[in-house]
This record gives C-alpha cells, sequence and structure tokens, in this order.
C-alpha cells in the first residue's frame, strides 16, 4: 500500500489499483487560512475512485476542492451532508455522494471501507446550521488502515477502529488553539496504541495558519509531527512513525 501526504489531513490511499483521497483540501487557502509548508498538492493529488470526507468543517469538507477531484469519483460524506452540497455546489456533486454513518460498509474498487466513530463537532461551524455526524475510515485489508478524520479518545475507540497495519493520525490543528475533539502528540499516540497499529503518519499539523499571525505560539504549527514521534517511541517503540512532508509518500505492507 502506497500512501501519500499532501498536508493536513488530505491522504492518498493506493492499494489493489484503487486509489482513495482522504478530507481533500487541495489549494492554499481555506478562508482566512494559507497554507504556509509546501506546495498546494498537484494534479495528481485529485486522481481518485472516491473522497472521503470525515466531517463538515471547512478544512475537510473543503467545497472549493470538490472541481479538483476527478469528475467521476464517488464523494462518501457524513449522512446529511449531500444537502449542504446540492446547496452550496450544485446537483452535480450531491448526486455523487454516498452518505454513511458509523457503522456502514461499503466497497470502492478494490477496497472495503467500515465507518467509525469520531469524538468531534460534526456541525459546519461557525456560521451555519447544517450538521452531520463526525466520522473516521477502517479500510480494510492486508494492509488495513484507520484514518481518524478529526476525533478525540473515546471509550470504543481500540473496539471500532482497531486493530489495524497502519494510523493515519492527527497530531495538531491550524491555529493557536486546540480544543476539544482533537488530539495533541501525546493524546495520538495513545490512540495509535489502542486501534494497535504497527505503523502511523501523523497528519492535521504543519501545513495551514491563520494569515497574519505567523509569530503566534509556532510550537503548535510544525513541532506536533516530531513530538508525536518522540512520545510513540515512548508509549511503543515496535510502532514505525513515517513523518512526511507534504507530497512525499510511503510503502507500507502488511503487519506495519
Amino acid at each position: 500500500m502506497r500512501i501519500t501526504w499532501w498536508g493536513h489531513s488530505t491522504t492518498t490511499i493506493e492499494e489493489n489499483g484503487t486509489r482513495l483521497l482522504t478530507d481533500p483540501v487541495l489549494t492554499s487557502r481555506i478562508a482566512h487560512v494559507r497554507r504556509r509548508r509546501g506546495p498546494a498538492p498537484t494534479a495528481e493529488a485529485g486522481r481518485c475512485d472516491a473522497a472521503l470526507v470525515s466531517h463538515l468543517h471547512a478544512d475537510h469538507l473543503h467545497l472549493t476542492s470538490l472541481p479538483l477531484i476527478a469528475p467521476d469519483a464517488a464523494l462518501v460524506v457524513p449522512r446529511g451532508a449531500a444537502k449542504l452540497i446540492q446547496v452550496h455546489s450544485g446537483a452535480v456533486y450531491a448526486d455523487r455522494c454516498i452518505e454513511v454513518a458509523p457503522g456502514n460498509q461499503i466497497r470502492v474498487g478494490g477496497l472495503d471501507i467500515t465507518v467509525v466513530t469520531a469524538a468531534h463537532d460534526g456541525r459546519r461551524l461557525p456560521w451555519s446550521a447544517y450538521s452531520a455526524p463526525a466520522l473516521g475510515f477502517r479500510v480494510e485489508g492486508a494492509p488495513s488502515v484507520w484514518f481518524a478524520g478529526d476525533t478525540d479518545l473515546y471509550d470504543d475507540l481500540a473496539a471500532e477502529a482497531g486493530p489495524v497495519d497502519l494510523a493515519l493520525v492527527p497530531v495538531g490543528g491550524w491555529g493557536p488553539s486546540l480544543g476539544p475533539g482533537h488530539l495533541d502528540p501525546v493524546r495520538a499516540a495513545e490512540a495509535v496504541r489502542r486501534v494497535g497499529a504497527r505503523a502511523a503518519v501523523p497528519v492535521h499539523f504543519g501545513t495551514f495558519w491563520p494569515i497574519g499571525c505567523d509569530w503566534l505560539k509556532p510550537e503548535l504549527f510544525l513541532p506536533p509531527g516530531e513530538q508525536f514521534k518522540k512520545v510513540m517511541a515512548e508509549v511503543d517503540p515496535a510502532v514505525r512513525v513515517d513523518l512526511l512532508m507534504p507530497g512525499e509518500s510511503t510503502e507500507v505492507s502488511d503487519g506495519g
């Protein structure tokens, strides 16, 4: 399996001739937040069989990026998201949506996908009435992958998401604070331990930051990746951590 990290929560999972794109943000700006590290993803990033969208927040369901995704790709979204997409982007995108909720299973190409819970606010914030459950995705197979979306630790995490070979785990954010419903490097390492992953790629850090705030808490921008790698080595030194740059790829085999 080949994993490419495009920055923030956007990754390509490629296996058995099938390409899955997670939480596609394929531009250099999200409202007042700009890409500070790495170029915008290349056109190659948009080539996929399906995009997996974890929740409605604009840095995960990025409506501006929808036209950059392959026009025949399915949009796997939380139940209730298609209405938002219909209103803001039109039927051409809403008709491609497959709405899912925790516990659902779907097949895309050669890959089976199980939808899991994410402990995170699923509303389209800050000025929208749209709401849908926040999700994670478990890609079945050898190797298996847990894409967490945005989540905090929760009681059934191990039972729902694990065991897996690889965790695509959020370790930070895009601004000078990290509120409830998120993982910091320490909690991310605990999440990886709970799902029994043998390899991990930290995501959701070191990519976007508010315009004009480069000076504000820089320790929350790039350091979470290295901090996670250090903590993970203390929690379970057998876990391989691949700390990627935006646009870089890694190969993962069965068993990590």
